[in-house]
């Protein structure tokens, strides 16, 4: 360790959800056993998996001792990494999808920038893969600081790359009631609202898989999607719901078909189209 000294309470738990990610999770894995930080515990959820993942989970639990397996009934993203963050041991939290990437130094730099911040959450910058993990367009530029204001706009936070400390304010879980859409916008909204902002890393340090076009269908029924959130989570009226679903859409569209430069402050995460 070169930039922060680790104790016996600075554990950090991995919330990894799965289902059916047989293609990928043992990549996601090794990417969290390379990390120079080395006091974590993989907490990796199968939320009914009917292919191999679990297998392969099972493979790295007889490997190493800081990951485990917890099998959990078919029922969506939101409850299986609730599942782990109940029997989560850390203080710290990270969610990591079971096809996204870290590297290597992520969790130390990560940990570190919270001292540094003396804050309770902070995200940071991140690349983008395709399906055979080669690199595609630029780097996803963190917003500076997150406010709630910025927050109830579109959700600013890499999930991948969100660390939170739980030492303060005890865990915090995903609201169920989501169903598993936005599910993660609402976590760190949440969060945000404990201390009024989420500091960002400039720094890229984790890689965020991007599949294929979705369908003019898919496209229409995640806006949908996007808008009930603003208009029935949110609580936000109708015109404010339409507006904040608009500025959601072009953020989007920036991202994934024109490209984002290093420097633009613009929004993250898995609430993008």
């Amino acid at each position: 360790m070169n930039d922060v000294t680790q104790s016996k309470n600075e554990k950090v738990s991995v919330i990894l959800p799965f289902f059916n990610n047989e293609r990928y999770i043992e990549e996601t894995i090794n990417s969290v056993r390379m990390q120079t930080w080395e006091d974590w515990e993989l907490l990796a959820i199968d939320d009914g998996s009917t292919d191999a993942s679990a297998e392969i989970v099972q493979r790295y639990c007889r490997m190493d001792q800081r990951i485990r397996l917890i099998e959990h009934k078919h029922s969506g993203s939101s409850a299986a990494r609730n599942r782990g963050i109940e029997e989560a041991e850390g203080r710290y939290i990270a969610l990591l999808d079971a096809d996204d990437l870290w590297l290597p130094e992520f969790l130390e730099k990560q940990i570190g920038f919270l001292k540094e911040k003396e804050a309770i959450c902070v995200c940071s910058s991140y690349g983008l893969i395709d399906a055979d993990s080669k690199d595609i367009r630029r780097p996803v530029s963190a917003k500076p600081v997150i406010t709630v204001d910025d927050m109830m706009v579109t959700n600013y936070v890499g999930c991948m790359t969100g660390v939170y400390d739980s030492s303060k304010y005890g865990k915090v879980f995903l609201d169920p009631y989501l169903n598993s859409f936005r599910d993660d916008y609402a976590y760190w909204l949440k969060i945000c609202r404990m201390e009024g902002r989420i500091f960002c890393n400039q720094e890229v340090l984790a890689k965020h898989r991007v599949y294929g076009q979705s369908t003019t269908g898919n496209k229409l029924r995640l806006v949908k999607v996007q808008y009930r959130f603003y208009r029935d989570y949110l609580k936000l009226g109708i015109g404010r719901s339409i507006l904040n679903t608009a500025i959601w859409g072009m953020w989007g569209i920036r991202k994934y078909v024109i490209g984002w430069s290093r420097t633009a402050n613009r929004p993250l995460g898995d609430s993008d189209v």
